[in-house]
Order: structure tokens, then C-alpha cells, then sequence
């Protein structure tokens, strides 16, 4: 009995029917801006009528790369992440790659370990968020030198390649603004520090701002950055005989969950206390009250990455470190405290 299933289409069935070299429609489907619209129209049509998909092992094979790149990022529960792997997928999709994206939830084996299998796929670079990483990671990308870049955070020392910002600067800043409103009592619901060099820094800069003024937190609450976290939070910072007037979150997240939870007890921001966030996300400015914040700028973030990687792979010189600028967005949730 003979095998009579159908054949699969094959790169030159596709070039014969759009009648264009194999060479045009390669680059078609890899690159399809590079290609002028119409040649473009028909190598499509001629493929999707011939139901062709690429042999990516076989293409991969002979040019040694797969068009992918990964990024492995805390978690996927965070819009302000969504924004900057959005930015960066879109770049990658103009420049005929694919985005592979795996989240480890603050767990440094799991990272090493979804790393590992996304170098062992063969992918062409590899975006990761944050500085504090498993040292496996390093070896790894070190044996395979594999372009990769930090983001999300800045390296100071210089060792790696990274383009972020500067999350302690950032942080004295907000707190530097709650100080000249005329507050003295401080708290602060921050993120989960363990595993997050971008939490440890925020929490830091809020010291040193205080420090260089004569004060202290009163109180640190550390919480996932959910909005019950943040809720939780707030309960927290004001369990004690002297509540605070000024509560520094995390990131917007935590501040959203700590205003609804004073809503929720009956206390006013700013009258009652003021708070402010980090990151900027769009429901920070169409909250009641609307949440002073940080603004990092995470969709350029994305854009640079993905363009940090590419130039590297073309061969061409690129800045290995790059920082980007951080804005104090002042709204209705800070004033100065009463009294």
C-alpha cells in the first residue's frame, strides 16, 4: 500500500506560483517590509493558498540562526511588563524575528532552568529583567555567547549590558517631594525584595532620602505586588499608636489596593494621608483620587532592547549601557499633611 497523503508545499511551489525567484520569497516572509508591496501580495497569496510553512530547523541549520529571541521576565500578572515586551515584540516582528517569552515568578532556579531550554532551542538573543539573576545564567550565556541584555534596571558596576533606570534615584525623588509637602511620618508598602534588586534599590532610595533629612521609616511592609498586597499593606503601616501622614508604595499596583483599602476605612487622601506609586500605568491617572507616581518610560525601554540586540547580531557597535529617564508625576493623592 502506497502513502498517498499530500506532499507538503516547498519554498520553490511557492516561488513558482507567485512567479518570483526563491530567493524573493525568503525574504518575503522574513522580511517583509524589505519587499515591495505587490511582489509581497502575491507571495503571500501564493502561500497561504498552498498552505506553506517554513522549515525553521532546516533554515536554522543553514544560516545558524532561528529568528528568536527570548525574554524571560518575573511575571506575566503586571501590566507595566506587558508594556515594555508589546514594544519590544513589535520591533522584533519588523525586523522578521519572534519573540519566545517564559516568567519564573521571582524563583531563580525556575529562571535558570527556562533559560537553559531556551538556549537549548537555539534562540538568537535573550532579554532578561532585572540585575539579580542565577550565576548558572551567566555561565551559560558566557559558553554560548549569546547577545542578551538586563532591563528594567541599571548595572552600576558596568558588567553587563542593560538599558533601565535608575530605581534608587528614582525613589529618593518621590520621597524628596513628600518631604518638601512638609511630612515627617513615613511608611512604606514595597514589593517583595528577596530576588528584586528593583525593590531593594526603591526601598534604598527612600532611606537615603529620609536619612539625608534627620528621619527614618517608621514602618517597611513587604507584599506581592497585587492590589490585595497593597491592601494588606496599608493595614499594616497603620497598626501602630502613630499612624503615618505620607505611605510610599512599591509601584502602582500597591498603591491602588492601599488607596481602596483607606476608602474602605474611612480615611481620605490626601487629607488623611497622602501616597504615591511607581511606574505610571495608565489607570494611575484616572483613579480617584489620580496617584502621583514615577513615569518610567517602559514602551521605549522595550524598543531599545529589541534594537540593542539586533545591531549586535548585524555585527555593528552598540552601546552596551543605556539609562533612560525617570518623571515625578505629581496628581490629587499627595498634600501637605494637616495640621
Amino acid at each position: 500500500m502506497t502513502d498517498k497523503s499530500p506532499r507538503a508545499a516547498r519554498l520553490a511551489d511557492v516561488a513558482r506560483l507567485a512567479k518570483v525567484s526563491t530567493a524573493t520569497v525568503s525574504r518575503a516572509l522574513t522580511l517583509p517590509h524589505k519587499v515591495k508591496t505587490r511582489t509581497l501580495e502575491r507571495v503571500q497569496q501564493a502561500a497561504s493558498s498552498l498552505g506553506y510553512v517554513a522549515h525553521g530547523a532546516a533554515r536554522a541549520l543553514a544560516s545558524r540562526r532561528t529568528q528568536t529571541i527570548a525574554a524571560v521576565v518575573p511575571t506575566l500578572d503586571n501590566a507595566i511588563f506587558a508594556n515594555t515586551i508589546h514594544a519590544l515584540q513589535r520591533r522584533l516582528d519588523e525586523a522578521g524575528y519572534v519573540l519566545l517569552l517564559a516568567s519564573h515568578e521571582f524563583d531563580a532556579d525556575i529562571e535558570a532552568r527556562v533559560t537553559r531550554k531556551l538556549i537549548e532551542r537555539g534562540v538568537d538573543g535573550l532579554v532578561l529583567l532585572g540585575t539579580t539573576h542565577h550565576p548558572e545564567i551567566y555561565r551559560m550565556l558566557e559558553a554560548h555567547a549569546l547577545p542578551y541584555v538586563l532591563t528594567w534596571a541599571w548595572d552600576e558596576r558596568g558588567n553587563h549590558p542593560c538599558v533601565g533606570f535608575d530605581n534608587h534615584a528614582a525613589a529618593q525623588r518621590i520621597t524628596e517631594h513628600l518631604l518638601d509637602l512638609g511630612h515627617r511620618r513615613f511608611a512604606m508598602v514595597s514589593g517583595i525584595t528577596a530576588q528584586n534588586e528593583r525593590a531593594q534599590e526603591r526601598l534604598a532610595g527612600v532611606r537615603a532620602a529620609l536619612a539625608a533629612r534627620g528621619l527614618e521609616l517608621q514602618r517597611v511592609v513587604e507584599k506581592p505586588y497585587t492590589h490585595t498586597g497593597g491592601r494588606e499593606g496599608l493595614r499594616a503601616v497603620f497598626a501602630g499608636a502613630e499612624p503615618p501622614t505620607a505611605v510610599i508604595c512599591g509601584n502602582d499596583v500597591l498603591a491602588i489596593g492601599a488607596i481602596a483599602e483607606c476608602h474602605a476605612r474611612g480615611l481620605k487622601v490626601p487629607e488623611d494621608v497622602s501616597i504615591t506609586g511607581f511606574d505610571d500605568m495608565e489607570l494611575a491617572g484616572m483613579m480617584k483620587p489620580a496617584l502621583t507616581t514615577m513615569r518610567f518610560p517602559t514602551a521605549e525601554l522595550g524598543a531599545y532592547a529589541a534594537n540593542h540586540l539586533l545591531m549586535r547580531l548585524e555585527g555593528k557597535v552598540v552601546d552596551l549601557r543605556c539609562k533612560l529617564p525617570t518623571e515625578l508625576v505629581v496628581r490629587d493623592s499627595t498634600a501637605a499633611p494637616r495640621g
